[in-house]
């Protein structure tokens, strides 16, 4: 798969997708004056992740000047965590954090570098990266929309909460 045909699918599936409120910080690389954790707040889709972030105490380090690529689980991601998984994940702020660092990588890792990667080192471990007839998975996650740019970074949304071992 070119490199182009991945981009115009992740358009497409920007374009129509439920939920757009994030599309429209993906202006051909144009970067967006919020941080990252400002532009998910300011997206439904990612509203847990935001809950999740904020009771893991890491607005602030996400908020910093970064650059930081955050592989960012939808809320549909987390609504298939097993019964119960996700409130236990809120109550323990120690195996929240781990969780939500293994979807944060440092550096701005655009979708254009994210193709021609076999994996990517997050806060919390590394994970294989396959591109597969025009789709895009990062560990157990499939990338269903790319290149939201923020001011200290770059959001890729994922369909699957990544839990490390």
């Amino acid at each position: 798969m070119t490199i182009r045909s991945f981009l115009k699918a992740a358009c497409i599936t920007i374009a129509f997708s439920s939920g757009s409120a994030l599309a429209g910080h993906h202006e051909k690389g144009e970067m967006s004056s919020q941080t990252i954790v400002e532009v998910a707040i300011g997206a439904e889709q990612v509203s847990t992740l935001v809950t999740a972030i904020k009771a893991a105490g890491l607005v602030e380090t996400l908020s910093g000047e970064g650059p930081f690529t955050v592989f960012a689980p939808t809320n549909e991601a987390f609504a298939n965590l097993p019964e119960g998984a996700l409130e236990g994940l809120l109550a323990d702020t120690e195996k929240l954090t781990a969780v939500l660092t293994a979807h944060v990588a440092s550096g701005k890792v655009k979708a254009s570098e994210v193709v021609n990667m076999t994996e990517v080192e997050t806060l919390n471990g590394t994970l294989a990266i396959a591109v597969n007839d025009g789709s895009v998975t990062v560990g157990t996650a499939t990338v269903v929309a790319t290149d939201i740019m923020g001011s200290n970074g770059v959001i890729h949304l994922i369909d699957t909460v990544i839990i490390p071992e």
